[in-house]
C-alpha cells in the first residue's frame, strides 16, 4: 500500500494491491477485559469502580499506517507518492461491551476524552506526523469495524483535505478581520438561537448554517483554543461538561437515526510547520477545535452530494428544533 497525491484536488489517496483483510469477528470480543486474544496496548486510563481500565488505546489489528520508516515523498513525473507512515489506533471508550458513549456516565466519557487528548499530544511529538484525526463510525452504512464501544485514531504525514480547507478559510478570515471565524460563528449562533440545540457550561451544540447532511451537529467551546488536546488536558475541570454535552447530543441524534460519523477537528502538528504555507503563522489565533457529527439517514444516504455540492433536505433551523425537542 502507498499514498498517492491527486494533482487536481491535492488530496492524498491510499491505494495498492495489498489491501488488508477485514477483521473477522472473534468468538469473544478481543477488546473486553480478560479476552484471550492479546492486543498491543499503547496507553490506558485508570479504571473506575473496580474496572481494570476506563479507556484504552491499542494498535489497530490491521493498521493502515505504521510508525516504522521514513515518509520520503517521491516523484513520478507530475505525480507524487509516499509510504504509509503514521499511526492507526483503536480508542476503546469503555471496558464494558454494551457501554456506548450515550449510555455511559459523564465520568466514563471524561476518561475517554482525556485518553484521546493524551494520544494526540503524544503523537504530535513525532516531527514526521502532520495531522492526527480522531473519528467514530457507528451503525449500518458507517464503516463501523468492531462492536466494542470504540473510536479510531490515525496519524498521517499529510493534512486531510477537509482540514486543509478549514485551515485556509480560517487564515483568510483572520487576515480580513483579525478574528477567529469560529468564535464569530459561536457569537452569532448564541445571539440568534434558532440553530442552537443545547448549551452546557462553556460548550454548545448547534446545527451549522450550511448543513451538509440532515441533522448535522457541531460541538464547540465558546472559549478559544486551536488544539483539542491542549484544551482538554489543561481544562480538566471543564471536560465533564463536554462529556455530558456529547452524551446528550448523541442521544438526541439517535432519536433520528442509529448511524453517524463523528470527527474531532484539531490543529495540525506545529512541529511539522511549513515555511511555504501561511496558515502556520497565526494558527493559534485563527483556528478553533470542534467536533462534527454527521448522521446517516438510510433514505437520504445517497443524496448528500451532487457534483461536489452538499444537499440536505432538512434545514439547520428545523433540525435544531427537532433535536431540542428530543429527550436526551
Amino acid at each position: 500500500m502507498e499514498l498517492r497525491k491527486d494533482p487536481l484536488t491535492r488530496s492524498w489517496v491510499l491505494t495498492g494491491d495489498d489491501i488488508p483483510e477485514t477483521v473477522r469477528p472473534a468468538a469473544q470480543c478481543r477488546f473486553c477485559p480478560g479476552a484471550p486474544d492479546e492486543v498491543h496496548q499503547i496507553s490506558s486510563r485508570s479504571g473506575l469502580q473496580g474496572a481494570p481500565w476506563s479507556a484504552r488505546a491499542v494498535v489497530h489489528p490491521v493498521a493502515i499506517y505504521h510508525v516504522e520508516g521514513s515518509p520520503d515523498r517521491r516523484g513520478a513525473g507530475l505525480y507524487d507518492h509516499m509510504p504509509t507512515i503514521g499511526a492507526h489506533e483503536v480508542l476503546l471508550e469503555n471496558p464494558k461491551h454494551d457501554r456506548d458513549l450515550w449510555n455511559a456516565d459523564d465520568a466514563e466519557i471524561e476518561q475517554f476524552l482525556l485518553l484521546s487528548a493524551q494520544r494526540v499530544q503524544d503523537l504530535k511529538g513525532d516531527v514526521r506526523l502532520r495531522y492526527i484525526s480522531i473519528y467514530k463510525n457507528y451503525g449500518p452504512g458507517s464503516g463501523q469495524e468492531f462492536e466494542h464501544p470504540h473510536s479510531e485514531l490515525t496519524a498521517t504525514t499529510f493534512i486531510p483535505r477537509r482540514a486543509l480547507y478549514e485551515l485556509r478559510a480560517c487564515l483568510d478570515y483572520f487576515k480580513q478581520k483579525e478574528r477567529c471565524v469560529f468564535c464569530d460563528m459561536v457569537a452569532q449562533e448564541m445571539n440568534q438561537g434558532e440553530r442552537i440545540v443545547e448549551v452546557r457550561g462553556d460548550f454548545l451544540t448547534f446545527c451549522p448554517y450550511a448543513t451538509r447532511a440532515p441533522y448535522e451537529c457541531w460541538i464547540m467551546s465558546s472559549t478559544h483554543d486551536s488544539a483539542y488536546e491542549d484544551f482538554t488536558l489543561s481544562q480538566a475541570g471543564r471536560v465533564r461538561d463536554l462529556a455530558a454535552l456529547l452524551r446528550r447530543t448523541l442521544r438526541r441524534i439517535r432519536t433520528i437515526t442509529e448511524s453517524f460519523h463523528l470527527v474531532v477537528h484539531t490543529s495540525p502538528n506545529k512541529l511539522h510547520a511549513s515555511a511555504s504555507l501561511g496558515y502556520w503563522k497565526t494558527l493559534d489565533d485563527d483556528y478553533h477545535w470542534h467536533i462534527e457529527i454527521l448522521p446517516i439517514l438510510p433514505s437520504k444516504s445517497k443524496s448528500y452530494t451532487f457534483k461536489e455540492v452538499y444537499y440536505s433536505p432538512v434545514s439547520a433551523e428545523s433540525a435544531a428544533q427537532r433535536l431540542r425537542e428530543a429527550a436526551p
